[in-house]
């Protein structure tokens, strides 16, 4: 399996995207390999990192109001 095929299927996994046979025969697969093991873990520490260290910004609700209305397409 390439490195990019393996990264989206963890990601799917730690994204609780992959149904329950998905999930478990990418967990065997990842049991069997040690890179891929260090490649489960790199994302994992990634993933937790962002949420700790990335904050997101609060939006008023008028300037959601705002963009929502610049962006809405009149029927013509």
């Amino acid at each position: 399996m390439k490195n990019d095929e393996l990264i989206h299927r963890v990601s799917l996994f730690l994204d609780n995207e992959l149904n329950q046979d998905e999930a478990r025969n990418l967990m065997d697969e990842i049991r069997e390999n040690k890179q891929y093991q260090s490649l489960l873990h790199q994302e994992q520490s990634f993933k937790t990192f962002v949420k700790t260290h990335v904050s997101r910004r609060n939006v008023s609700p008028a300037l959601i109001q705002s963009i929502k209305e610049k962006i809405r397409v009149s029927p013509s």
